[in-house]
């Protein structure tokens, strides 16, 4: 429940309204405390990803936009986004409606998440039918998920691949796991495909070699203009 109200309220997109430069220069100010490669704030990652990406797969821009974007939903931890705690803005997400699998991070504290006892949400397939497809679940609220919603919401042009690499990185029982791929349904399935070789530049991924910003930059704000408005609801 806390979930759908928190996806109803950033559904507004009233908090700000700035590029997507922006919001990636606002992350500066922030270091993700579950990131286990660097101490280096968040822009650093996101240009890392992004030029690792683009290195290995120079044809598809689309990609190397997801990777620049996929972590901007950190921005609620920033005072005018509602400056939320890390732990309910980073980490790894999972589907609510359905039973806690075994595979989701520190999954024995579900015992004491009401739902875990419900008769109608814990079972296997709980609220869903099997092959459903992703798009109808209810994740648990983070960054990704807030991420998809500005996406979504600002009527981008990126391809349903990007989408669900920003919804979905970091749901690692699915991904890593195999977990709830009996929910999926086929377009689903190839989509995954991308998820996992995004995944491969996400995490456990980073240097120390830092990327010259003012170099990058121009390639990525042609991306921007190609795929998102000058200026989005947040």
């Amino acid at each position: 429940m806390q979930a759908r109200k928190m996806k109803e309220h950033y559904r507004k997109l009233d908090k700000a309204r700035m590029s997507i430069w922006e919001c990636c220069e606002l992350l500066n100010e922030y270091v993700d405390e579950s990131d286990p490669d660097l101490d280096e704030p968040q822009i650093e990652h996101l240009l890392q990803s992004a030029e690792a990406i683009r290195k290995d797969y120079p044809d598809q821009d689309w990609l190397h936009l997801t990777a620049l974007i996929h972590d901007l939903g950190k921005v609620l931890l920033h005072p005018s986004f509602g400056a939320h705690p890390q732990w309910a803005v980073v980490g790894d997400t999972f589907p609510l409606g359905c039973a806690f699998d075994h595979s989701i991070v520190h999954h024995h504290f579900f015992k004491e998440n009401p739902d875990h006892q419900n008769p109608a949400l814990n079972t296997k397939l709980g609220v869903y039918t099997e092959n459903c497809g992703l798009d109808r679940f209810t994740m648990s609220w983070g960054h990704d998920e807030y991420m998809y919603l500005v996406a979504k919401g600002n009527n981008t042009t990126l391809p349903p691949a990007g989408l669900f690499i920003i919804r979905f990185h970091s749901f690692y029982a699915l991904h890593r796991c195999g977990s709830y791929t009996y929910l999926m349904n086929d377009e689903d399935k190839e989509m995954l495909n991308w998820l996992k070789v995004f995944n491969k530049y996400d995490l456990y991924s980073k240097s120390k070699v830092r990327i010259n910003v003012e170099e990058v930059k121009p390639y990525y704000l042609s991306l921007i203009q190609k795929y998102f408005p000058e200026k989005l609801k947040w």
